[in-house]
């Protein structure tokens, strides 16, 4: 789906535990709140001090009774090697074990006030806060001083934030000190959905079914024509799906921004035109927030497609699962983080799909810091996150830097890449690739294609992370060529840690209401893919695999994956399936004007496992991870597995 839903604000790097705050090179007193001063607040941008009379409206996060003890449960209950795995807490149970006190709450609150800020709002997880620039600066010992940041001018500390010693640590960091890149607005409507986009044709009905032999050979052979799209029986067919594997029992949320005013008259089309079993009265339900902001800097009418790709994938997959869609009141991390903090507050799912983030360049670790500890508390409930890995590749082609994509690159959660899928007649699995496309167009005179391979434009994110160290399930899985891509001794995450179908080239048959040129809303399907199908395809399985061990949550996934490494739960994924020689690629047709013919036709041969600098090899790798789900995957779940 290309990087359907980029953030102004999103992650960063989620270490196995981030200290609170530290008082090393902090005034006397006082305690540093590490990572609080982003790396572009730089002295040679520096444009002075901003005038004490500007407001602040920042978030104060509360770091608990217990990190430390935090992290080290929520490890625990995730490793299949430990003595406490799968004795997760409810969310009740959690906050009142690791969760801030009324105590710690109130001191926060009378430093805040004492200083000048007024407190404005607030829950277990935060202290809202609101206030002139000269009362934060007294609040948390920094000046504020105005930065240029890609050619605009923001507000941050000149130094990190600091809070006082005797709160004993009960302050996790603040957010908002820092007004890159803006404010939300409120008590905005949503848009309309956005434009119609139609896939042209002609179509294969299953990978290779149908071929143009009058076109030019690619890579030596009649290369086919793309699928029309997969539907739920071929990726069932595909992932080791059984007539018993439904999902029966268990809750998958999606966390997006907005919400799709066509949700449900579109999933039931949908899944009655496809095959898929109809929704049951309550299956699918909606968290919304009172308001939204930030519809137009955040496009709300494209993240409508978004939610309706999540909701018919994981449909499609595990049919008798229970959806949950939680939606954003906006596509900040603030808003993202208040929706992912509903389903552990109220152990609203035990899975959750989320296809967004960001490039790891643009994280702050204050940010990160916050979405840490709500992937922490999820782990100790037994509630798994699953992050698109990023559509991108390695990030080159479209930042210039070799980077990874967060909230993916955290340890806390499982990165899901991507690949191409070959689902052949009668649904059976033929092979996949990493997911990597370039795209050559036909020539003027039908001959040949242009410059094969041609120019990149897509591919599965992946990659060696900068800020965030290796956590331990990758230990003696990754290779350290990988772990130590950055240089140095010491090694990070590497990303993904597992894959599904991504590639739009043989993606998802989607089905959504959309804005059609002479102004009217309109049903229409069309085949879509992106890291943003792979997740909800990896979500649904992992409720056909809870079903399959009787129910009971997997929680964080990460240790059980890498634990099944190497055995015949998963398809070890490389980009040349069908030997060393071969390469792949399919033609396809679209509308230069993404809906109909009156533009006329663009015809081009889109090549294969070509993933940027990322390739898929024997093994684990940069592109796909550990693998695929394989015919053994959902079976390894039926007693409980131990290597």
């Amino acid at each position: 789906m290309g990087l359907a839903a980029a953030l102004p604000l999103v992650a960063g790097a989620l270490a196995l535990g981030i200290p609170t705050a530290q008082a090393d090179s902090a005034p006397h007193g006082r305690d540093t709140l590490s990572g609080t001063k982003p790396t572009w607040a730089t002295v040679r941008s520096d444009r002075g001090a901003t005038d004490d009379g500007n407001k602040v409206t920042a978030r104060v996060y509360l770091a608990g009774r217990d990190a430390k003890g935090l992290a080290d449960y929520a490890k625990a209950v995730s490793d299949p090697s430990s003595p406490h795995y799968g004795r997760y807490l409810s969310a009740r149970q959690t906050q009142a074990r690791f969760g801030a006190t009324r105590q710690q709450k109130d001191a926060v609150t009378a430093w805040l006030k004492g200083a000048g800020l007024e407190v404005t709002g607030g829950n277990q997880h935060y202290l809202s806060v609101t206030g002139e620039v000269a009362a934060a600066e007294r609040a948390f010992g920094t000046q504020l001083h105005n930065y240029t940041k890609d050619g605009t001018v923001y507000r941050a500390p000149s130094n990190a934030a600091t809070v006082p010693a005797s709160l004993h640590g009960a302050v996790l960091t603040v957010v908002g000190l820092d007004n890159a890149p803006k404010r939300a607005k409120h008590d905005e409507t949503l848009p309309p959905p956005g434009p119609v986009f139609k896939n042209a044709g002609p179509f294969s009905t299953s990978y290779g079914s149908r071929t143009n032999r009058s076109l030019p050979s690619a890579y030596g052979a009649k290369q086919p024509y793309a699928i029309k799209g997969y539907t739920g029986k071929q990726l069932r067919a595909a992932y080791g799906a059984k007539s018993r594997n439904t999902g029966k029992g268990v809750t998958v949320a999606i966390t997006d921004a907005f919400a799709s005013p066509t949700i449900a008259a579109d999933a039931a089309k949908y899944a009655q035109r496809n095959g898929d079993p109809a929704y049951r009265k309550g299956q699918l339900t909606q968290v919304l927030p009172a308001d939204y902001r930030n519809t137009e800097e955040c496009d709300a009418g494209g993240w409508y497609g978004e939610e309706t790709l999540d909701v018919e994938a994981v449909h499609a997959v595990a049919p008798a699962a229970d959806i949950t869609y939680v939606g954003g009141a906006s596509c900040t991390d603030d808003d993202l983080l208040d929706s992912l903090a509903k389903v552990v507050d109220n152990r609203l799912a035990d899975i959750v799909s989320n296809s967004w983030g960001d490039v790891e360049a643009n994280e702050t670790p204050d940010v990160a810091a916050a979405y840490d500890q709500i992937f922490q508390q999820g782990a100790v409930e037994g509630i798994g996150f699953y992050f698109s890995s990023g559509d991108n590749g390695d990030n080159v082609a479209s930042t210039g830097t070799k980077q990874v994509d967060t909230p993916a690159n955290s340890a806390w959660v499982t990165a899901v890449g991507g690949t191409s899928l070959a689902v052949g007649k009668g649904d059976k699995y033929q092979w996949e690739t990493g997911w990597g496309t370039t795209k050559a167009n036909l020539s003027a005179d039908g001959t040949n294609w242009d410059a094969l391979p041609g120019g990149y434009t897509s591919g599965a994110g992946g990659g060696t992370s900068k800020t965030v160290a290796q956590p331990f399930y990758q230990r003696g899985v990754v290779p350290d060529s990988l772990a130590l891509a950055n240089g140095g001794t010491a090694k990070q995450r590497v990303t993904p840690d597992v894959a599904a179908v991504a590639d739009p080239n043989t993606g998802f048959l989607v089905g959504q209401t959309q804005s059609f040129p002479d102004g009217s809303l309109q049903y229409g399907e069309y085949r879509i893919g992106g890291t943003s199908l792979a997740a909800p395809v990896i979500a649904g399985v992992q409720a056909l695999a809870q079903q399959a061990r009787g129910g009971q949550p997997i929680g964080f996934a990460n240790p059980s994956l890498y634990d099944r490494y190497g055995t015949a739960s998963y398809h070890d994924v490389t980009d040349h399936p069908l030997g060393a020689g071969v390469s792949l690629g399919v033609v396809r047709v679209d509308y230069v004007n993404s809906h109909d013919d009156s533009d006329g036709l663009v015809t081009s041969l889109r090549s294969l496992g070509r993933d940027s600098s990322l390739h898929a090899v024997v093994g684990y790798d940069d592109v796909t991870g550990v693998g695929t789900p394989a015919a053994g995957y959902l079976g390894s779940f039926g007693g409980h597995h131990r290597r």
